[in-house]
């Protein structure tokens, strides 16, 4: 019988990780899982837990959370599988955008969640890393990397106490058309071509969405060893209220600012002005000069919907 750590934050979705620890104990003790959980107490602490649960024999390890507290598992596990050990990883929704999950094909339901955790079934994913920032040293991500007015918007949604979920990203969108609207001159470089042009938005996807509802790689695949680009050009503020829309419905590649491509690697350079980052939804930099992102094609087990399930 395989053997679970879950790892909850308990400060996830404005504090519903911790009012999910009973249900999540309770529906996991039905389906008579071998588990352990802890909570963390600190960031970066999923990270340092996932990697000892892996070191200590753990076959599966859960991020209970939100995007932030998978992404600190996913870079938990990848220095694990450095040091030559290796765990599946699992996700339990209880976090405001649950997009990594999503990307995973992981259900935001928990008791979904706790189903497929049971189901066991597994899928081999890719994972991105990225270089630059406050993180010279690099950072895996699993759904993306965001430059630009995606990023802004991540941090003012995080500042939007009284909401959560999409609507908090929604308000979040409207603030940032008016604090972050003159994009930075960027030159983008992705396996041998070059762009270079006043960039409002860069994403970097080995998922499909942000922000709890805006498919920015609506046909993208987390398997496929390639990560989708979604490359916005600057424009005017009612333009930009005026392609929200596309991208809640995924039709962007439709608009003549967007521009849609595939590339292994991706290296951002700020020609002028700085370039605010986040990876997965946490801040990588807000004044970033130069980033560097990299596709590990095929690297972590996922605990994901079976094919029936998908059907």
């Amino acid at each position: 019988m395989p053997k679970y750590k879950i790892i909850v934050n308990p400060t996830s979705g404005r504090g519903h990780g911790e009012e999910a620890i009973p249900q999540i104990e309770r529906m996991l003790n039905e389906y008579d899982l071998d588990f352990d959980l802890v909570r963390t107490e600190r960031p970066w602490h999923a990270a340092d837990l996932a990697q000892e649960a892996a070191a200590a024999g753990y076959d599966v390890v859960v991020a209970a959370g939100g995007d932030g507290t998978a992404n600190e598992v996913l870079n938990g596990l990848m220095w694990a599988r450095q040091e030559g050990t290796n765990a599946a990883m699992g996700i339990l929704c209880v976090g405001r955008g649950n997009d990594f999950a999503y990307g995973m094909g992981i259900p935001g339901d928990l008791e979904a969640g706790c189903r497929v955790l049971s189901q066991n079934h597994r899928c081999t994913v890719d994972v991105g890393k990225v270089t630059g920032g406050d993180y010279p040293e690099g950072r895996y991500f699993g759904n993306c990397v965001g430059i630009g007015f995606d990023a802004v918007v991540g941090f003012e949604a995080v500042k939007l106490t009284w909401l959560t979920g999409f609507p908090s990203y929604i308000v979040a969108v409207l603030k940032t058309v008016f604090l972050y609207y003159k994009a930075p001159l960027a030159k983008i470089e992705y396996d041998g071509q070059t762009l270079t042009q006043p960039s409002l938005m860069i994403s970097v996807m080995n998922g499909r969405r942000l922000g709890g509802g805006f498919f920015m790689a609506p046909d993208g695949k987390n398997d496929d060893g390639m990560f989708d680009l979604c490359i916005a050009h600057e424009v005017s503020r009612p333009r930009i209220f005026g392609l929200i829309p596309h991208f809640m419905r995924g039709t962007q590649a439709t608009q003549e600012p967007i521009k849609m491509e595939q590339a292994r690697r991706v290296v951002v350079t700020a020609v002028e002005g700085v370039l605010p980052t986040h990876v997965d939804g946490e801040t990588l930099c807000t004044e970033g000069q130069r980033l560097e992102a990299e596709l590990l094609p095929r690297q972590i087990e996922m605990v994901c919907r079976p094919p029936e399930d998908l059907e």
